[in-house]
């Protein structure tokens, strides 16, 4: 019976089947290769080239990276404009907000090109992505040793990117591995730095539903921010400066003003951030019994902080906007991936699949061979995650998480110069062996040259002064040490109280043994002794900086103290489970493809363009319960409470509902749609990004998930993973009805018909 069930279970996993359209994150270079028959039976009307082309005009050319890729955005116009998510720009809201100018809660709208603002990150565009993996891995042995085989690859990235800088250094090159470092592909960038905020709603329609509605549907959510790129007079990236011209871009999408139906293709262009879905049954575990919980329980301790305050004072409430905002998002998704992990079984998916694996390996020699330790492998890896999981995480969301400790982080630098500057000032050098055992020549010589070398460290103190400056005032600016010094005391106390002596430095032992009054009295010595508390106090000690105050500044001491308890402590508690694990991940994946060699597989995000395809699709989240595509300004109305800030709405909107004056942005229906869902595959990185028709037009802005698939980063779920959007036409509409915006519906080239 056990082998009849191993082997139903094999037919199961291992089965040949072709990846359902709507799961997967897939490479624009090998949608022709992989996917385009697929396209075109949900809808698909472009070509392959009209789709990714690295010479042509192309879809690609329209999708914008932010940053790093902390989220995508989408051209709207040939004057640069992009549209990407009100909580991609929040950030850059809140920095120009101010009491007298409070764009939070009244929104903002450049009513022409001169009151645009910088909004101080950059954004890339895709030229083309190249394959490096026989360059690279034609240099790798299957002896080597994991961190041989990370060093030489670090070497080859390298390489190859100084020899494409030496062919054209105007470009940004990357190159990154997939599919756990079994291949190699190279992105190239072209970044403009000069980008500036053009629009935003208030947060009462951008941000509206807050943390209530966050990953959830029904949704009513206009989470949408404009944004202009801006070069120079070639079109070519310039830093900012007033004589730069709109970025005129290869290729801007068209809007559908038709609206969406049940079935609709739906294409999401866009920079995921990180998925895991290859993770196995002992990540999985890891995950919801130990590293989640620890997280959901420190983040929210410090949004009980946070809103207390907030509510308390509007100059707290908008210095803290942003960050809230960044604790409180993943504080829920951690919850929902918990419980979506549990609810789906998907440990004993995974497990499953493991089995079915290992079952394949050993029915061939040369399979088991290979792969035949695979599994032991993962065991012995997340035996010492299992040990060090919890230092790492307290460490990271609750030590590091600590405003003030991170802050002095920045200080340890300069801190280790005037101790060089005091060793080599007060001759202690010269007790040192290295320069007793010198000779007398040689120690005339090293003598000689002190003064350069004194005057070098001073050069190097003076520059990192003027940049500490410059960040302190960046820092206070949203800085509150009423906020600051709970959430330190809170955070001691918890890093305390929730793990052993031996994951904690021996030093904060002696501390907490040390003060009578705990973590309390600790706090209280922090803001009263240290110059990081306050701006003025700050400056006056960069007036004249000293290792004896930074020797005595608490706030200092704790900052060096974790940092470097987390260098030389936690990389020996996890860097072998690590390097277990990079081994394990690269031959488990290499098996599982070449075990299935009729399926087509798409490597984990990894903030890299991917396209990601299907339908817009209703769903049923539980038995009884049955949610429809779309939303509309009905149910935002409906969801209206004055009481609550989540659900705040400003009179405008509601006047515009009440005369039902939604002018051409109405649906054929009557109402104004507001959002919408599909069931594309997406995940963090891909907020903002453009959902695309079967014609190439924009309908709307993916910005969510929705709850009852919260484990999709790990485990796709077909029949209720959804993609959240607001509708293009509920943002045209609040751009131009509401805000009165209408020189920038000007700009864009609306769309009423299909194509035929």
């Amino acid at each position: 019976m056990k082998r009849l069930y191993t082997f139903l279970i094999l037919l199961c996993v291992i089965a040949p089947k072709i990846s359902l359209a709507d799961e997967g994150m897939w490479l624009p270079m090998f949608l022709q290769k992989l996917n385009y028959a697929d396209m075109q039976g949900k809808g698909l009307k472009l070509t392959p080239e009209e789709i990714y082309h690295v010479n042509n005009s192309s879809l690609k050319d329209a999708i914008v990276r932010l940053g790093g890729g902390f989220c995508s955005g989408e051209m709207i116009s040939k004057e640069g404009l992009f549209l990407t998510n009100h909580h991609c720009g929040y950030s850059v809201i809140q920095a120009n907000s101010s009491v007298e100018h409070d764009y939070l809660k009244d929104g903002f709208w450049a009513m022409t090109r001169e009151e645009e603002l910088p909004a101080e990150f950059s954004v890339s565009y895709l030229v083309r992505m190249e394959d490096v993996s026989k360059r690279i891995n034609g240099d790798l042995t299957d002896d080597m040793s994991e961190m041989d085989r990370a060093k030489k690859v670090s070497e080859l990235k390298k390489e190859i990117i100084a020899e494409m800088n030496e062919k054209d250094e105007s470009l940004d090159y990357e190159i990154k591995g997939f599919f756990k470092g079994n291949e190699f592909y190279m992105l190239v960038y072209n970044t403009y730095d000069d980008v500036r905020l053009v629009g935003a709603p208030p947060s009462s329609i951008g941000k509206y539903g807050g943390d209530t509605d966050n990953w959830m549907w029904p949704r009513h959510t206009g989470d949408f921010t404009m944004f202009r790129v801006y070069a120079d007079k070639d079109n070519n990236p310039a830093e900012y400066s007033k004589d730069n011209v709109p970025y005129q871009p290869k290729h801007h999408l068209p809007i559908s003003m038709k609206g969406v139906q049940q079935g609709d293709y739906a294409m999401i262009f866009g920079y995921p951030g990180s998925t895991d879905r290859y993770l196995t049954s002992y990540g999985v575990k890891l995950a919801t019994e130990k590293d989640q919980p620890a997280r959901v329980k420190i983040r929210r301790k410090k949004l009980d902080i946070y809103e207390a305050e907030q509510a308390k004072s509007d100059k707290v409430r908008i210095q803290y906007a942003s960050k809230h905002a960044g604790v409180s998002n993943y504080w829920k998704y951690f919850i929902g991936q918990t419980k979506g992990l549990k609810r789906l079984n998907v440990y004993g998916k995974k497990k499953a699949q493991e089995d079915a694996f290992m079952y394949w390996v050993k029915a061939d020699p040369k399979r088991t061979e290979r792969y035949g330790e695979v599994m032991k492998t993962y065991e012995e890896a997340y035996a010492q995650f299992e040990k060090g999981t919890l230092a790492q995480t307290y460490l990271f969301e609750a030590i590091f998480g600590t405003e003030i400790i991170r802050h002095g982080f920045s200080y340890l630098r300069l801190k280790g110069i005037l101790e060089q500057l005091e060793f080599y000032k007060s001759g202690k050098f010269k007790k040192e062996d290295s320069f007793k055992t010198l000779s007398k020549a040689d120690q005339a010589t090293e003598i000689a040259g002190l003064p350069d070398k004194i005057k070098g460290l001073e050069g190097q103190r003076d520059g990192l002064v003027a940049g500490l400056r410059g960040a302190a005032k960046g820092y206070h600016k949203d800085y509150s040490p009423v906020i600051d010094q709970q959430v330190l005391v809170a955070m001691l106390q918890m890093y305390d109280k929730d793990l052993p002596d031996s994951d904690k430095p021996q030093e904060f032992n002696e501390l907490m043994d040390k003060y009578k009054n705990g973590y309390m009295g600790l706090g209280l010595e922090v803001f009263e002794n240290s110059f990081m508390t306050s701006e003025a106090k700050e400056n006056a000690f960069l007036d004249n900086p000293s290792l004896k105050a930074m020797n005595k500044d608490k706030g200092v001491q704790l900052s060096e103290m974790f940092l470097g308890f987390y260098r030389a402590v936690i990389p020996g508690k996890v860097q072998k489970a690590n390097l277990l694990k990079e081994k394990a991940d690269r031959l488990y994946v290499e098996g599982l493809r070449k075990m299935n060699p009729d399926k087509s597989y798409y490597p984990d995000a990894n903030s890299t363009m991917r396209v990601t395809y299907g339908n817009v699709l209703n769903y049923k989240p539980q038995d009884a319960v049955r949610y429809d595509h779309f939303t509309t300004l009905a149910g935002v109305v409906e969801k209206f409470d004055p009481s609550n800030p989540d659900f705040e709405l400003p009179e405008r909107l509601i006047e515009l509902y009440n005369k039902k004056d939604y002018g051409k942005y109405a649906d054929k229906d009557g109402s104004l749609h507001t959002c919408f869902i599909s069931n594309n595959d997406i995940t963090g990185g891909n907020s903002g990004s453009g959902v695309i028709n079967g014609n190439g037009e924009l309908i709307g802005t993916a910005f969510d998930g929705n709850w009852e698939a919260m484990s999709g980063d790990i485990a796709f779920e077909p029949q209720l993973q959804r993609t959240i959007s607001v509708d293009i036409r509920y943002t045209l509409f609040i751009i131009d009805k509401y805000a009165g915006a209408s020189h920038l519906i000007e700009e864009m080239d609306l769309v009423w018909e299909d194509k035929k």
